[in-house]
This record gives structure tokens, sequence and C-alpha cells, in this order.
């Protein structure tokens, strides 16, 4: 019978264990689920036959706290958790948040910032020699320098930081695996320096030989120009057909070197890893505190897929996961499904069926498991490439057998979907079928912004995509006598994005009738072309200059923008209007976003929006929608208007 790993010397001994071969610190609270990582990677390598034992969320502050389990025999694998443990810690105003869904109660402040650095550290005050492999998507997108957004520097890789002696990076089941068996043997840990999907360091400069030779660490800490270069190399080879092994050079002796990527998995591989037998659970010691957030919308949810082609240049896949995708069988998916209707917690329902890009489930074209993934040029943007290959039909016939397992009464699709992608498939039976079965009154899509010109730095399709793609949406809703609504995650203050533009945005929602209730502002994480845009203010794909917003006032504008609906938001708008030159969109008028004047206690759109008649989906009145971020189609009294994109055209002509 499974049981959870041993997280005590009392576990050890149950089982018969007097020395584990590794231990697994994690940033993480311990739940045996396979959405979390740290939980598929000591599986594998118990699967392997390795011992292992994980000490969850130590006391940074005590020596002790890591001793907890004894010395492993082999080495140590450590993880920050699911998250960066910055991003965890800080909203992108660098406020602390109270929350953290990973922690026990949802309790905040039980890792530490730079949590692997730490534990690292925690680790070496002990144990001096020790072999520790650092992996998880802390390590992962930190595993060469990179910029901070939090200490606002350039960082040096988190291998020298951390004092840690390998990185596995990426999706690490069978990198991990190699190292250990390496250890295994009797391999001193210096000497393991070929497997692909991991970093090493070392002062024998023949590493370096057939090697790409990066700008070192000191010349793209004094050069944004240089970082964005290197940083380009780096984003360019990121491909496991494709890469080159990459070197950064440290005070002209350390040399921090990446070696290619792991290939993607088979499916085969895929449903081996997803076929182990978790406990599907958080460990029973967390009871007492109210459990552990995070598992209850993953606990009813079947991982689909893996890697992802949209290449969004905010989104670190890229980095992480790699643009390949990889996916399970069907027959293991249901499988899973029939595991999880056994839970006497189910309700009928499987929360989600999907992954990074829920409609993704095989590779982009036939040639990217011989030859990768072109270095020159994106699937889907600016443009579909020619060679793409769009079919949703296995993706629909997966679907279609999980809605007819006995015990489930709906299968939701939550991850994100790419509207573009939807939109290049002539056969519409997918997003009949997902209207109709597999979403529940509204679909949340990720436009991002409406600016031809914004869209070109996030790369995404242009603004006509998704138009047509809202129209197509409300047209089959209407032949299914529905009234479903789009939801579309809008971004303040990324970089390109100018005070008109946010304008632009809107009068698009002005135009559209949405009220978002939600609005993120651009966070630059490490390890993003837009990261690399926000720093430097350079586009790392052309080297030519890009305008970022980085005044904390204009970035509340920007956001303003996008709810000036909100009373709150007058003084912000209203002054962003008159900075822009907009004064027109001040007043009573159809087309004007606020009134001449605070009207206090009241919502001030009332004087001009709520006159407009219905669009043609019949769901544009606010109280229809319930106030939901409803995106109707155009309206037919509006045809003859220029369009938001057209006036501001015409202004900056003038």
């Amino acid at each position: 019978m499974q049981q959870f790993l041993p997280v005590s010397k009392k576990d050890m001994k149950e089982r018969g264990i007097e020395q584990l071969d590794f231990v697994y610190v994690c940033g993480d609270a311990y739940v045996d689920h396979p959405s979390f990582g740290a939980a598929i990677i000591c599986r594998i390598l118990e699967l392997h036959g390795y011992t292992v034992g994980i000490i969850p969320q130590p006391d940074w502050k005590d020596d002790n706290s890591i001793n907890i389990l004894g010395e492993p025999r082999l080495g140590f694998f450590v993880s920050a958790g699911n998250m960066d443990s910055m991003v965890n810690h800080y909203s992108v105003s660098k406020h602390h948040r109270d929350y953290d869904n990973y922690s026990p109660g949802g309790k905040a402040g039980l890792r530490p910032d730079y949590a692997t650095i730490v534990y690292c550290n925690l680790i070496r005050h002990t144990y001096k020699t020790k072999p520790i492999i650092i992996g998880g998507i802390e390590a992962s997108l930190r595993r060469l320098a990179h910029y901070d957004y939090w200490s606002n520097k350039v960082r040096r890789s988190i291998l020298l930081d951390s004092g840690a002696d390998i990185i596995s990076y990426g999706m690490g089941e069978r990198s991990v695996v190699e190292i250990a068996d390496c250890l295994a043997s009797g391999m001193d840990v210096k000497d393991i320096t070929y497997i692909d999907g991991t970093v090493y360091k070392t002062r024998d400069k023949s590493f370096t030989e057939d090697g790409i030779i990066l700008p070192s660490f000191e010349e793209i800490k004094a050069d944004k120009k240089t970082y964005a270069q290197s940083f380009y190399t780096q984003y360019v080879n990121t491909d496991a057909f494709t890469a080159k092994k990459l070197v950064e050079t440290y005070d002209g002796a350390m040399y921090v070197i990446q070696n290619p990527p792991q290939k993607p998995l088979s499916r085969q591989e895929m449903d081996d890893v997803y076929a182990i037998e978790y406990m599907r659970a958080y460990h029973p010691m967390y009871e007492k505190d109210g459990g552990i957030p995070a598992i209850k919308e993953v606990k009813f949810s079947l991982i689909s897929n893996r890697g992802c082609f949209g290449g969004c240049n905010f989104c670190a896949l890229t980095f992480h996961q790699g643009r390949i995708i990889q996916s399970r069988s069907q027959e293991s998916i249901i499988d899973e499904a029939k595991l999880i209707t056994k839970d006497p917690e189910f309700k009928g329902y499987i929360h989600d069926v999907g992954g990074p890009t829920a409609n993704f489930r095989n590779p982009s074209c036939k040639k990217q498991l011989e030859k990768g993934v072109c270095t020159n040029r994106q699937c889907l943007f600016p443009k579909k490439c020619p060679n793409l290959q769009v079919d949703h039909k296995e993706y629909v016939q997966l679907l279609t057998k999980l809605r007819k397992l006995p015990k489930v009464k709906k299968v939701f699709v939550r991850s994100g979907v790419r509207f573009d992608y939807v939109m290049y498939d002539k056969d519409d039976t997918f997003l009949r079928d997902l209207c109709k079965y597999h979403i529940s009154g509204q679909l949340k899509v990720a436009p991002e912004h409406i600016s031809n010109n914004v869209l070109s730095y996030l790369g995404k399709p242009d603004i006509s995509v998704y138009n047509a793609f809202c129209d197509k949406y409300a047209k089959i809703n209407k032949e299914l006598g529905l009234k479903q609504y789009l939801v579309p995650y809008l971004m303040s203050s990324h970089p390109g994005s100018t005070l008109d533009d946010a304008i632009a945005l809107a009068e698009y929602l002005r135009d559209h009738h949405l009220s978002p209730e939600q609005v993120q502002d651009f966070y630059p994480t490490p390890s993003t072309i837009s990261t690399t845009m926000y720093y430097t203010e350079i586009d790392p794909r052309d080297m030519k200059p890009v305008y970022v917003c980085k005044n904390p006032h204009e970035k509340a504008m920007q956001r303003a923008l996008i709810q000036y609906k909100r009373p709150e938001n007058y003084d912000l708008v209203k002054e962003a209007l008159m900075k822009a030159g907009r004064e027109d969109l001040i007043g009573f008028g159809e087309e004007c976003l606020i009134p001449p004047r605070k009207i206090k206690g009241k919502d001030f759109s009332k004087n001009h929006s709520d006159k407009k008649p219905a669009n043609k989906s019949g769901n544009a009145q606010n109280k229809k929608s319930n106030g939901k971020n409803v995106r109707p189609t155009e309206n037919k009294n509006n045809k003859n208007k220029k369009t938001s994109n057209e006036r501001t055209k015409n202004r900056r002509r003038k």
C-alpha cells in the first residue's frame, strides 16, 4: 500500500530505513499530487529504487531544521516550490502578500525570500561537501545571470549564490535520475558535467571549448545592451534539438555552463509519470491547520499536456517547459479520471483538462520531434506559420470520452485556450463543444490588450483575430440558445504601452460595454523577453528601443484607465486624459469616458453608457451580465463610427 514519503525519523523507522538516499527540501508544504513538482521528482526517484524523504518548509532560522531526517547517503535536492519565492511573497507593487496557497491554512511567511539560496546555505552550514542539486521554477529561471525585479539589479546565476553543485532545469524527470545514478555509482558530483537539462560550474577552461561564450557577468551587469544580446542568445537556445552549450564567465576564472535541454518526454514516458500511485492529497500533519489551499483547484483536475508554442513574451514557459508539446495518451487521462471519481469528495465535476494551453495536444508541426522548433520564427506570431498544423480532433475525442464516464456530471476546461489557434481551425467542432459542454456561463481568454502596438511587444496576435473570435463565439452561443460571456484578461503597463495605448484600450472597453473586475499590472519575472524589455528598455528581438512605463504614478494611470468607470479612479483617469490631450473624452457625450467633474457617490458612467442599446448577442447590459467582463460583438448602431485605434492613428498623424 502506498504511503506518504517520510517526513520524520519515526516515519523512517516504520519503513525500516536507517539512512535515506536523498532528502528533498521544499518551500511548499508537502502535497503528494502530480500537480506538485516535488511529488513527481520524489516519486520518480523512488520508482528507480532510491529512498527519499522530504523536509517541507524548514525553519530557515534554525540549523537543526535541516537535520530532522539525518544525513542522506547521496545528497540533497532543493526547490523553492511550485512558484518563485519572490512572486509567492510579493505583489507587482512589491507589497507583501498576506496569503500563501502552498502553505498550511494559507499562512504567509513560512518560507524565506530567495528560498532556494537560503535552503542551500542552511544545508551547507552542517554538510560542507554533501552534493546539492537544485531545481524547480525558481532555479530553472535563474540558472544564468538574470535581472531581479525585487532588488532591481542583475544577479549572478543561482548556482553560485546558493552554493549548490548542479541545477536540474526544466522538467527534471530524466535528469534527476541520471544524476542519482551517477552519485550512486560513486562518481564525484564535480564530474557530472555531461547530462542534458543541467547547469554546472567549473574553473577548468577546457569545458568551454565547444560552447557558445556569452558575455561575462561583469559585462552584462555594466551594459544593458549587452544584457539584452546575451538574453536573446539564451532564448534561441532553449530547444532540445538545436540548442548549444552556453558558457557564462564570472571574474575571468569561474564558468557556469548550461548543457542543452533534455529531449521532450515521449507519450509513453508522460503516461508513466502520471501512472505512479500518488496519495493525491496533502500530508495529514496539516489537517489541524486547515489543510493546503492549493490542492482544492487541482485535486479533481487532469493534466493533459506540457510545453507551449504560443510564444507570449511575458511568459517563462519557453525557458522552463519548452515550445514542443508533450501530451499524455487519452487512455492515461481517462484512467486518472476514473481514479478521481472514486474519491469520496468527488461531486461529479472535473475542474479542468489542460495544461499551459488547454487546446494544444500535439507539436505545432511534424518536423519538431526530429529537427526541433524554429529559432527564427514563432508558430502563431505575428501571423500563423504556414507549417502550423491546427487540429482539435483528439482533444474533442478526449473530452467526449470524459463526459461519458460514470459519476461525471460536467467536464470543465479552465486552462487557457488560445483563441487564435481556435480561429485557424476550419472545423468548429471544438468551439461548439466547448460552448455547449465545457464552460459554465463564461469563458476566460487572454487578449491582454487591444493596441496592435502593445500586442506586438506582448507577442500576441492582431486585435482583429480576437474580434473575429468574439463574433464566432457569440454566433455559436446564439445557435445553441445559450447566453454565455467572454471574460478577457487584460494587462496594463507592459513594455511598449504608452498612455495613448492605455486610452485606446479604455475606448475599446467603452465601445464594447466591458467593465473589467480584475486587471494585471505587468510583473517582471525572471527570464522572459518582456522582463528584458522592462530592464533594458530594448527589444532583444531586434535591439530597438522600447518605451517602458516605470513611473509608479503613470502605471497607476494606465491601470485606472482600464477601470475608468470606478469612481475611485476618477482623478487618475482625468489626469491621464488631460496629460494626453484627450479632453474630448471628458464630458457627457456618448464617447466620453468621464464627466467634467466628480459626482460623489455615483457611478458617473451611467450618464452616458446605459443609454446604449443591446448588441447582437444580447448581453451588453451590465445588469444582465451581473457585472462580468462581457465582450459582445460590435453594436450595429456604431458601424459608421471610427474605431478607437483609427482615432488614435489620426491624432498621431496630426
